[in-house]
């Protein structure tokens, strides 16, 4: 397939935060079909933690979640800053979140998360021998507890919906593919 050629004739923000950019953009398709608000979330992109202790055992968090208005079982993750390298951010977030930390990380990959909308990346890493050497550091709006899941169970869980989480649906196949313990 050739990549059409849409022309931008125009943007403007809607929201410019800490958390979320999004902006409309006119766009004009090939065919001259002029669509006047296309909507774009701007993202640096997030990371998602597979860590693993010693013991075998995958560290989650249990995580309240205000769009969902639930509270889903989740890997541990977060948004990269801007100019923020990947691995340095999923290295903070995994502690922040957790307290858990690891000197050994593998990058798993990459995906869109939406690409309809965004350019933004997923980043999926793996951290072997994560250990809890702090207390949490949560944000104001993180409301979680810490778990920590036996391989068995947490694939078990990927497959009946005890998690629900994309991202962690996502990332959790992924990682147990790559480490051959699907």
């Amino acid at each position: 397939m050739q990549k059409p050629h849409w022309t931008r004739r125009s943007s403007k923000y809607l929201v410019e935060s800490p958390f979320m950019r999004l902006r409309a953009d006119e766009i004009e398709l090939p065919d001259g079909t002029i669509v006047p608000e296309y909507f774009i979330r701007e993202s640096a992109g997030f990371v998602i933690a597979f860590a693993v202790t010693p013991e075998d055992r995958i560290v989650a968090v249990r995580q309240y979640r205000y769009g969902s208005d639930d509270i889903h079982l989740e890997l541990p993750a977060g948004m990269v800053d801007d100019g923020e390298d990947p691995l340095a951010c999923v290295k903070r977030e995994l502690s922040e979140e957790t307290g858990y930390e690891s000197a050994a990380w593998e990058f798993v990959g990459a995906y869109y998360a939406e690409p309809v909308r965004s350019a933004a990346k997923a980043h999926v890493f793996f951290a072997a021998g994560a250990r809890r050497t702090r207390e949490p550091k949560l944000d104001p709006t993180e409301a979680l507890e810490v778990e920590q899941i036996a391989v068995a169970d947490f694939r078990e869980m990927l497959k009946d919906g005890r998690i629900d989480h994309g991202h962690t649906l996502t990332a959790g196949y992924r990682v147990l593919d790559y480490l051959g313990r699907l």
